[in-house]
């Protein structure tokens, strides 16, 4: 067996969140789009799955082109089947991800951020899949007292927490 393994590092718009995630089948984009419609009626974004049989297309859905287009990006850089990317704008991951994880089609989560994002995938004879991935840097050191105190009053200022 040969396998190699690959960093592909991603790149998506300022000012976006992204989610990757397993899926199972085709008619993900068009239940992810919904999802995130009903949810959060405000949120610009992007929803991209990659076939894994058949004609091996990358099926589309969003309200926003660029952010549809950048779905498109990541997914052929990913070069995976049964992938689906979201890109999101006037929205936050924490707003839309319980309820992307309980839609029938999704196996799981690799990631929800704005950071920084590599994806370790896997090549073999048959194709690619993904491993995991790398979110964000590494940390710096353990929160003060102070530090703890600012995230408390961050969330609080922006209404995650009363």
């Amino acid at each position: 067996m040969n396998v190699e393994i690959h960093d592909v590092k991603i790149e998506y718009p300022d000012g976006c969140n992204i989610i990757i995630g397993q899926t199972h089948f085709i008619k993900t984009a068009e239940d992810l789009y919904e999802v995130i419609a009903t949810t959060v009626p405000q949120a610009r974004f992007g929803v991209a799955f990659t076939e894994a049989s058949g004609p091996c297309l990358i099926r589309t859905e969003g309200n926003d082109e660029e952010l549809v287009l950048g779905c498109v990006t990541v997914l052929k850089a990913i070069g995976a089947g049964h992938v689906f990317c979201v890109l999101l704008r006037d929205a936050y991951p924490i707003n839309v991800l319980n309820q992307i994880k309980n839609c029938p089609e999704v196996c799981g989560i690799y990631c929800a951020t704005a950071n920084p994002l590599q994806v370790i995938v896997a090549s073999t004879l048959q194709g690619w899949g993904i491993l995991g991935v790398i979110d964000g840097l590494p940390p710096k050191g353990v929160e003060t007292d102070e530090d703890r105190q600012e995230r408390r009053d961050l969330l609080r200022r922006i209404g995650y927490k009363r």
